[in-house]
Order: structure tokens, then sequence, then C-alpha cells
């Protein structure tokens, strides 16, 4: 059963054998045994790709609970929750790993030795099943719901901009007059929803630049190419250089939940000692 769940995360005998360590010969053989035995088929096989029957789908969505529980069972007998140990994977968004889980990763392995990270910061959203991603941690709110999420922090930004730029263009006094000011903000967001209290007030930003990169934002802010929104605790440096100041500072964009996202509630214990230590060290 363990065998069958590896090949459907997988959906390929060669890079489930490769992770099981073992020959595709044999965990091929192993899974026609296990067919034979159900009296079922549960995969399609053909020289290109595997694909579940509908048996083997229904069988594998059964199943991997019961592994994960299984393998679940015998850490907790072994005290794992205090030897918590192995390779962590995890996908994070390059800024936030940066900007604030390096300095969080300093302080976890120094109370878990014994536990060794691998971070895919790719741009794209790595799949937790398809690329054995123990834990993933997504900015907004998480769209599947079948994923498990758990609230880390939240994030809101305010509006800042380098002296030599207002200097040079003027100082806005109120969200409106963004809208003739160079904004630096995400592709695909040309919208600023700004609150102050019980004010809300949405503007249609412009700017030369729009990107997906936090550090090229403050680097361009910093060298006098407009506006961006941010929180505070990502500029923190540039604010105590005097490089950034805030603009408008009594108006706030709306929060954004951080969260980390599993596959199950039931975790091995080097992501749920890692979790825990994220929502107590945000906090």
């Amino acid at each position: 059963m363990a065998l069958f769940v590896e090949v459907g995360k997988y959906m390929n005998f060669r890079r489930a054998a490769d992770a099981l360590d073992m020959p595709s010969s044999t965990l091929s053989r192993r899974i026609s045994y296990l067919e034979s035995e159900i009296g079922l088929r549960l995969l399609h096989r053909t020289t290109r790709k595997v694909e579940f029957t509908e048996a083997g789908l229904i069988y594998y969505e059964r199943c991997k609970r019961i592994v994960s529980e299984a393998n679940l069972a015998h850490e907790q007998l072994g005290d794992m929750a205090t030897l918590a140990s192995g390779l962590l994977r995890a996908s994070v968004p390059v800024d936030f790993a940066t900007v604030y889980l390096a300095p969080a990763l300093a302080e976890f392995v120094r109370l878990y030795p014994n536990i060794n990270f691998e971070l895919d910061m790719s741009p794209r959203r790595a799949g937790l099943v398809t690329e054995n991603v123990d834990v993933a941690i997504r900015i907004g709110e998480s769209p599947d719901s079948t994923l498990i999420a758990r609230k880390l922090t939240q994030f809101q930004g305010q509006l800042y901009s380098s002296p030599n730029y207002l200097k040079k263009i003027g100082v806005p006094d109120h969200p409106s007059i963004l809208k003739h000011h160079q904004c630096i903000g995400f592709p695909k967001m040309k919208t600023w929803v700004l609150t102050d209290g019980n004010k809300k007030v949405s503007v249609e930003i412009n700017g030369r630049f729009s990107l997906n990169n936090i550090g090229m934002m403050k680097r361009l802010a910093v060298l006098g190419q407009g506006i961006i929104l941010i929180p505070q605790t990502a500029i923190e440096s540039e604010l105590e250089t005097g490089d950034l100041v805030p603009v408008l500072p009594q108006w706030f964009a709306n929060p954004v939940p951080v969260y980390a996202i599993t596959e199950t509630k039931l975790l091995p214990a080097k992501v749920r000692v890692f979790i825990d230590f994220l929502k107590q060290y945000f906090n």
C-alpha cells in the first residue's frame, strides 16, 4: 500500500523507485502483486506515462491517509517530537524568504540542529504532492480548499518613497493624488486600496515600473523612481538610513495573511515543530 501511494505521488515508476531507493522492476512487480490481490487494475501503464484507473484513484485517496497516519504513529512511538530530524522541503516566495525567513531559520536551526532544509524559491508554486514538498509558505488567501492552511502572520502595506523623489515631484496630501505620481507596484495590481480609520480610497496607479520583487522595488524607490506600497518591516534599514521616508503615514493597505500550507493535518515532527516555531516567531 505504501509503495502504491509513492507511485501515486509521482505518477512515474522510475521517480518513485528512486525516492524509495529500489529498482523500478521490483516496484512494478510489487504493484502488480497488489493488483492481483485486490482483483482490480489500479494503474494504466504505457511506455510514456502512468494513470490511475477509476478504482486506483479511489484506492489512492483512501490509502494516502492511512499511510500518513501509520508513519505518524511510528514517529510518535519513537518520541520524535523531541528528536525532530531529517530533510525538510519547503516552497517559499523569494522575497519572504530573503527578508523574513532567513533570520527565522538562523534561530530555528540552533533549536533543532538535526533538521536540514531544501528550499524552493522559484516564482512558480511548487506542488505539495507531485514535488514532495513538506510545507509551502503562501502570501494571500489559499485558493485550494483541499489543502490545510495555518495562518502564521499578516502584513499591512504602507507608502514610502525617497526624499529626493518627494522634493522633485511633491508630497501627496491625499491618496487620490497618487494617480499623478510614479507608483511602483506588482504586475496586474493596478489599483491600490487604502484606508484611514473608516475612510477608504481606491486609486488607479500609474508608473513606469511594475514588478514582482520587493528587493528591486526598494532599490528603485531609493533611487528616486517613485512610491512603493510594502510593509514597514521590509524596509527597516532604509528607514533608519533615511533613504526612504513614509508617505501619507496614516493610510494603510488591507492586511494580507501569510499561511503555512500542508497537504494533510497529519504532520511529521520536523514539519510540526517548524510551523509551530514560525507562528511563535512572527507573533
